[in-house]
């Protein structure tokens, strides 16, 4: 998408009027990366980021003033146009908030507009907020461990999911950790819980040194933490092909198992790291790698750890 020079435009996207504003502004200033890129950036990656977000509350990670600047997360979808959808959302404390949902590209450029770097869905429909689209498992570096390291974790799950009858797909979370999604259908957050929860602590006791499953204060230097606390349905986890706010741009990037396995081989997570126009190569080589929907599995394995 190309954009005016001028610093506000008045455009029209899908047929929706958009006034996008502070186009020069640089967010990210080492690399000189202004709101108008950022735009760019998310209005390209949209037929691929979309999908993900429809019919999702989505928590925005805004920084208007740039990625140094003070940045702070919104859920309440205030001031959200007559043709965007919301839908209110029960928080824990009983409290109701109505979230943004982004089920095209307008409304993607719409919240994008707001400063929002990092976009990160819920784990569940707003419809259906309790029906979990998938087992999440975050893994996570703590000190002295890297991405590569939670590679080498992600390569011992990966085994588990599929004896178990998943299809797991797998992404960078842009910042130091990966994200591995084993797409369900008719399952509870419970269950979910339960099933990761269990899957963890196999991992943590098959290696300890290099693995913790339990809470991220009882972590030693050089584990990764297997979260399975994620699958949660008031929580939310940065979506495919979302830009972080790290220096230089990060960007969740969806990958090849066989890219993982290349990478920690070679003992180098270098090729794992992308830039966003680096994604939007990838996208135009190999589509949409964390497209897994077609292949949810109908239910969760009974590992006999919940009732």
């Amino acid at each position: 998408m190309g954009l005016p020079s001028t610093p506000t435009a008045d455009i029209e996207v899908d047929g929706r009027p958009l006034r996008l504003t502070n186009l020069d502004r640089v967010l990210w200033p080492r690399e000189g990366m202004t709101k108008r890129a950022l735009l760019v950036y998310y209005a390209d990656v949209a037929p691929v980021l979309v999908p993900h977000l429809a019919g999702r509350p989505l928590t925005l990670a805004r920084f208007p003033q740039g990625v140094r600047g003070r940045g702070f997360l919104q859920n309440e979808c205030r001031g959200a146009p007559t043709w965007m959808r919301t839908a209110p959302l029960v928080l824990q404390s009983g409290e109701v908030r109505r979230y943004c949902l982004v089920d095209d590209t307008p409304s993607l450029l719409w919240v994008v507009n707001l400063g929002t770097v990092e976009i990160h869905p819920y784990p569940a429909p707003a419809e259906r907020p309790d029906a979990p689209a998938a087992v999440l498992f975050d893994l996570d570096p703590g000190v002295g461990a890297s991405l590569l390291d939670a590679c080498r974790v992600a390569l011992r799950l990966r085994p588990l999911l599929v004896a178990d009858g998943f299809h797991p797909v797998v992404k960078t979370s842009g910042v130091s950790g990966v994200h591995v999604f084993a797409p369900v259908q008719d399952a509870a957050f419970d269950g979910v819980r339960a099933y990761a929860r269990s899957i963890a602590q196999q991992l943590a006791d098959d290696d300890p040194t290099l693995v913790a499953a339990s809470q991220v204060h009882a972590r030693r230097p050089h584990q990764v933490m297997v979260d399975w606390r994620q699958n949660d349905p008031r929580r939310s986890t940065a979506a495919p092909y979302s830009l972080r706010a790290t220096e230089p741009p990060g960007v969740s990037t969806p990958l090849r198992w066989p890219e993982i396995e290349t990478a920690v081989t070679a003992d180098t997570a270098a090729a794992l790291t992308a830039s966003p126009a680096g994604v939007l190569e990838r996208i135009a080589r190999h589509g949409d790698l964390f497209n897994a929907a077609a292949h949810p599995l109908p239910r969760l394995p009974d590992r006999g750890v919940w009732r």
